[in-house]
């Protein structure tokens, strides 16, 4: 074949593969994800629900912390146990127990930090059960409460990892916030106080605020409900007023990774969260990626504070692609 043949019949494949992208609507690109295991992240939910529910002061909670300080260590984090104490509902001190876990390494240990977090305690009362008999329960948290902890404790394994390789792009820290679901029962007849729920991130956040040399962090993710096989998130309003750009990017990482359909494009109304506390006491941006549907009267799943807060509720799809997602921020 002369050149002149050649050339034109490159110029003729050229345009034909060019119309055929343009049939398809778009350009199709590789898009390069972050290492996730959805797997580990499946085992380490499994493990949290083999100790029971975790309920503040319960041998189930105690052992629980154990473990998860035992497994931060062993990936390489510096981890210290604030120990403190908040007002529950009745205005009784609550011990409170969160588990800081520092991520770094000396060349990049001055640089701003991410704040990675999610509650690892559960809610004392299934006070969403429609049967009064069944209040009395635990609920056990399989979504609500270890679905966060153990895609943070997977994203804890890839960050020993990247220490390991020296690849870690700038310090993580993260939080398990104690005392979470120990807000007011349905059941509670007194004088509701305010703020009785997230009392670990709230200790966590008014120690911060007052430190002379407060570490720095660029921006903070909250993880809470985020396993569930329909799950949807929407953007959450309180991570809109105060940390509206990381929350757009967060988003837009989603969108790339084509999880779209989960991290989806409509503001939900403000959800009193542990990053509401981060935001408003310590003054860092929290972005809340939290499962809510606006169709439902409490805008939880109908599990949310139930008995029925078990493994059916975790699917291994929706924990990759949160984790992806948060991957992609560090």
């Amino acid at each position: 074949m002369n050149y002149i043949l050649r050339h034109t019949y490159s110029v003729i494949s050229a345009i034909l593969v060019a119309l055929m992208l343009v049939s398809c609507g778009k350009k199709q690109t590789t898009v390069s994800r972050p290492p996730f295991d959805a797997n580990m992240a499946y085992a380490y939910i499994e493990r949290q629900m083999a100790f029971g529910p975790r309920v503040p002061n319960s041998k189930a909670h105690n052992d629980c912390a154990v473990w998860l300080i035992q497994e931060l260590r062993a990936n390489g984090a510096k981890v210290e146990l604030q120990r403190g104490q908040m007002p529950d509902y009745r205005g009784h001190m609550q011990q409170i127990y969160n588990i800081v876990a520092h991520f770094s390494t000396p060349e990049i240990t001055n640089r701003p930090r991410v704040l990675l977090c999610a509650h690892y305690d559960t809610r004392p009362w299934c006070d969403e059960e429609p049967d009064y008999a069944d209040r009395q329960y635990n609920v056990p948290g399989a979504n609500d409460g270890a679905s966060g902890v153990g895609v943070l404790m997977e994203v804890a394994r890839q960050l020993g990892l990247r220490m390991a390789d020296s690849a870690l792009m700038a310090p993580v820290d993260i939080i398990f916030f104690d005392c979470e679901d120990m807000g007011t029962p349905r059941s509670y007849t007194g004088q509701e106080r305010e703020d009785t729920w997230c009392l670990g991130s709230q200790l966590w956040a008014t120690n911060y605020a007052q430190l002379t040399n407060a570490p720095k962090y660029q921006f903070g993710i909250l993880l809470d409900m985020v396993g569930a096989p329909d799950a949807t998130f929407p953007r959450e309003l309180y991570s809109t007023q105060y940390a509206a750009n990381y929350q757009q990017q967060i988003w837009r990482a989603a969108e790339r990774f084509g999880y779209g359909s989960l991290f989806i494009n409509q503001q939900s109304y403000p959800i009193t969260d542990d990053h509401f506390y981060i935001n408003k006491i310590a003054g860092i941006p929290c972005v809340d990626i939290i499962h809510y549907d606006i169709r439902n009267a409490t805008g939880f799943a109908s599990w949310w504070h139930t008995r029925n807060d078990n493994m059916d509720n975790i699917s291994k799809t929706t924990l990759q692609a949160v984790g992806e997602v948060v991957m992609s921020q560090l």
